[in-house]
């Protein structure tokens, strides 16, 4: 059957309406009708991968820019907690060194004899001696007397002088050269003596004797020394006695007893001094105690330990501001007492020094009993550690002490423990303290636990992205506008302008880069920057040192564009270079430009963590990324504590990879290349 030929016509386009009815979306016809913005949208959304990194993106602005908002904790703000510790409550050490309790009015210790007292007392323990005589350069004698253990008492003796023994003294110098004699100013020429002196120097004599005097030679060099020897002791009174003049030279110096009377002997260089002790008074007392006064508010002065001693060496009562007192002896330990009332005790002798761990002396007399007891059974037994039950001062929620309705302080029994630290004590107690909540795991309160600093670790991941994020985007905008205006210049005009970009970009590509942000950061840190200011000037010179690349990528693509049938149409309808430049030549770029960019984005933000973990970076407390896994920068801190840089480097990766798809998918979206 024949058909009309329009009825075939109608027929054909009535197909063809209902063909673009059921056009697809990816079919040619329809793409043909897409504007460019549409087609570059549809061909971004067609890639997987690029939906997938900008899902991760929108996530990261969310959670980095806008969740701080809604979030109720700053990056800042550090937390607390009430919790029982161990606390340091005591110290206890024993005294060695000897303490000096000088005589009222008591003549002044010469202070080469004060200078080396404890090692004095030192030298008598180690020869186990009771006593020891000392002088000075004055001719002053002491004697130091020991008392017991702990107490030495300071004598000196009041002298006459009695005689004197010098040894050799220098005589006269003979120079060989010459044959020249100088005899010392003041010295009585002996007759006979240079011709004495050359025969004893032919005949090589260590000494001599001339006119009743003996000499002694000593070669220096060119020239001898000549000493005149002492003609014996010369004596205030008296006349020379052998059996005293022996006692002197085996004594000095030192002290000795001579019919029925005592000598001292002091020795300064060659010179012997003998003295004739006609009196002696005690000047001063040196002990290892400390005092511990049964009562707080007794004060305990040096005038009162002063007395105690010279009380306890004399088995004495004692006198202090109007009060009497005295030492008794109870179970080996000396205690004092109130000769009025010595029913209860005022204060013990004691060669252990208690006191709290700030260095107050108010820890009370009963408790430095029992730690005194506590620490002498661990010496007896050879234990490094003890414990004993003390009623500590309560302490509520707060920190603060509690008190009863009669204003009393409410205290319950506490462990405290003893520890021997090489001689030393330390007492800890478990008390509620107010503690910086520090490394607290992820609970409730804290979805993301604590830093080491007290610090929420999830808003410090918030604020952290901030900084991050808003570093990259500004490094990369400031190194993709110097790139695309420098490089557009060199790849357009060409020649000797070219030539200075170029030029100058090898020198970008020379420089250093982390050497000079170790040493800006060090320039930083004395000039104690704020943290802002020092985040604005890191995010400069990156931006500064990192604009080559982009710009040669740029020139690169300039120059092979710049000759093609559209730019020579824009040149012929006469628009100016910067137009041709920024309005035609750069958008054809732009695919590269993306790219590079997002890139970039990726790479400056690993840029930034790694400064920021070394130090370089953005400062504490500021929070980044880089500075989050920096507090747990150690092998033992990043095993105990991965709830903190797992999660921040897992950020730092979905985010540069990220930015990878995203730019990945936008290249391809805007390559006029594509396959349509």
């Amino acid at each position: 059957m024949s058909k009309d030929f329009n009825e075939v016509l109608k027929q054909r386009e009535l197909n063809e309406t209902k063909k673009d009815d059921t056009m697809s979306l990816d079919s040619t016809e329809r793409i043909k009708v897409l504007s460019p913005g549409q087609l570059v949208f549809k061909r971004f959304i067609t890639n997987k991968l690029a939906i997938v990194g900008s899902v991760i993106l929108i996530f990261m602005f969310t959670f980095s820019f806008l969740c701080p908002f809604i979030y109720p904790y700053g990056q800042t703000q550090i937390f607390y907690k009430y919790d029982n510790s161990l606390i340091d409550y005591a110290q206890v050490k024993t005294r060695t060194d000897f303490i000096e309790y000088d005589v009222e009015n008591a003549p002044e210790i010469h202070y080469t004899v004060k200078n080396m007292l404890t090692a004095d007392i030192n030298q008598m323990k180690s020869s186990g001696l009771n006593e020891m005589f000392l002088s000075d350069k004055e001719g002053n004698t002491y004697k130091l007397l020991k008392n017991e253990d702990n107490i030495y008492s300071l004598y000196k003796s009041t002298v006459e002088p009695v005689a004197s023994l010098s040894g050799a003294v220098k005589y006269a110098t003979f120079s060989i050269v010459g044959s020249k004699l100088d005899i010392a100013a003041g010295a009585e020429e002996v007759k006979g003596f240079e011709n004495a002196l050359k025969k004893a120097i032919d005949s090589k004599a260590d000494k001599f004797t001339v006119g009743g005097k003996s000499f002694s030679l000593s070669k220096v060099k060119k020239s001898y020394d000549v000493y005149m020897e002492s003609d014996g002791f010369s004596y205030v009174s008296g006349s020379s006695d052998p059996a005293f003049e022996e006692l002197v030279l085996n004594n000095a110096p030192g002290k000795f007893e001579y019919n029925n009377t005592d000598y001292s002997v002091s020795k300064d260089g060659d010179v012997i001094n003998v003295f004739k002790v006609v009196g002696e008074e005690r000047i001063a007392v040196l002990t290892t105690y400390v005092f511990n006064a049964y009562d707080e508010e007794f004060e305990i002065s040096d005038d009162f330990k002063f007395n105690a001693i010279i009380a306890s060496v004399d088995n004495t009562a004692f006198t202090v501001d109007g009060k009497e007192y005295i030492i008794r002896t109870e179970e080996g330990e000396k205690l004092v007492f109130e000769k009025s009332a010595d029913d209860t005790p005022i204060a013990s002798f004691s060669t252990l020094v208690i006191r709290r761990y700030n260095g107050e002396d108010s820890l009370g007399f009963e408790f430095k009993e029992k730690a005194t007891e506590v620490i002498d059974s661990m010496i007896s037994e050879g234990k490094k550690t003890a414990q004993f039950t003390w009623p500590i001062a309560q302490v509520d929620e707060s920190g603060e002490y509690t008190y009863d309705e009669n204003g009393e302080l409410i205290k319950e029994d506490r462990t405290v423990t003893v520890t021997d630290k090489n001689g030393s004590y330390d007492m800890t107690v478990e008390q509620v303290v107010y503690l910086i909540n520090t490394f607290e795991r992820p609970g409730k309160e804290h979805w993301a636990g604590t830093d080491g600093d007290g610090m929420d670790v999830l808003a410090r991941m918030m604020y952290g992205g901030r900084v991050s994020l808003m570093v990259a985007f500004v490094v990369v905008i400031l190194e993709t506008i110097l790139g695309i205006i420098l490089g557009g210049i060199a790849g357009y005009f060409g020649g000797w302008i070219d030539n200075i970009i170029m030029r100058m970009v090898d020198v970008f590509y020379c420089i250093p880069t982390l050497p000079i942000l170790i040493i800006l950061g060090s320039l930083f840190d004395s000039l104690k920057l704020k943290p802002y200011v020092r985040l604005t000037w890191l995010m400069a010179v990156l931006g500064i040192l990192g604009w080559a690349s982009i710009a040669r990528m740029v020139r690169g693509q300039i120059l092979s564009l710049r000759e093609q049938e559209f730019m020579v149409a824009a040149e012929a309808i006469g628009l100016k270079s910067r137009k041709r430049i920024f309005k035609h030549l750069i958008p054809n770029v732009m695919p590269q430009l993306i790219v590079t960019a997002t890139s970039g984005l990726g790479a400056v933000i690993i840029y930034e963590s790694t400064l920021s973990f070394l130090g370089l970076g953005v400062k504490h407390p500021l929070a980044t990324w880089g500075t989050m896994i920096n507090s747990v920068s150690t092998a033992e801190a990043m095993k105990a504590y991965t709830y903190i840089w797992v999660p921040v480097g897992l950020l730092i990766c979905l985010t540069v990879i990220a930015f990878n798809f995203v730019g990945d998918g936008l290249r391809d979206a805007f390559d006029p290349k594509m396959k349509r």
